[in-house]
This record gives C-alpha cells, sequence and structure tokens, in this order.
C-alpha cells in the first residue's frame, strides 16, 4: 500500500503563486508515476500534471502549461506543484496520485490518491 498526503493549499490572490506537496509513505520503492488530479465545485477530476518518478517525464494540462511545474524530491518521497500566475479558474481541490507503472499523459485510473488540499484563488 501507499499512502499520500497532500499540503501547502490555501487562499491566494489572482496572479500568486503557491506550492503544493505531496508525501508518500509505505511501499514507495513500487510507485513508477505520481500526478496531480484537482477537482472544482460541480466539475469532473481533472489532469493537472505528472511525473515518471524516475524523472524520465512530465506532461501538463494544457491549462497550466508554463504557469504549473512538478517536481520530485526522491530522498523525502514527496512531489511538488509550483503554480505560479494563479487564476480564479484554478481554484480547486487539487489532489496527488501514484501509480505501480507509468502512466503518460492526461489518464486516469491511477491506483493511490491523497485526500486533497484545497486552492482558492480570489479575483
Amino acid at each position: 500500500q501507499v499512502q499520500l498526503v497532500e499540503s501547502g493549499g490555501g487562499l491566494v490572490q489572482a496572479g500568486g503563486s503557491l506550492r503544493l506537496s505531496c508525501e508518500a509513505s509505505g511501499r514507495t520503492f513500487s510507485i513508477r508515476t505520481m500526478g496531480w488530479f484537482r477537482q472544482a465545485p460541480g466539475k469532473e477530476r481533472e489532469f493537472v500534471a505528472s511525473t515518471a518518478w524516475s524523472g524520465s517525464f512530465t506532461y501538463y494540462a494544457d491549462s497550466v502549461k508554463g504557469r504549473f511545474t512538478i517536481s520530485r524530491d526522491n530522498a523525502k518521497n514527496t512531489i511538488y506543484l509550483r503554480m505560479n500566475s494563479l487564476k480564479p479558474e484554478d481554484t480547486a481541490v487539487y489532489y496527488c496520485a501514484a501509480d505501480r507503472v507509468e502512466l503518460r499523459g492526461a489518464v486516469s485510473g491511477y491506483e493511490y490518491w491523497g485526500q486533497g488540499t484545497q486552492v482558492t484563488v480570489s479575483s
């Protein structure tokens, strides 16, 4: 089993920045892909970004490309999502996800999920 805990969410004004963290625990040696998803009120969960744990690939949703950066710290079993130039439409609960196989691109079906952290961007 893998456990994921997100942190770093909060309230920020449009144009501001936040950095989300996701710490993995448990059988972290099995992780091959980690990603960020978000779900806004009344909308379905959507893909934001993902990375191979090895660092061999990264993917971003078109809506965040150029503004968000996914990174990792293997020593801390942690991934990050640096969010710059935040917009009100970025408001959502952000979820961390992990899987034991390589999942490339905007795909669903990740095996492990965190509880989410709220990001609210005011206009």
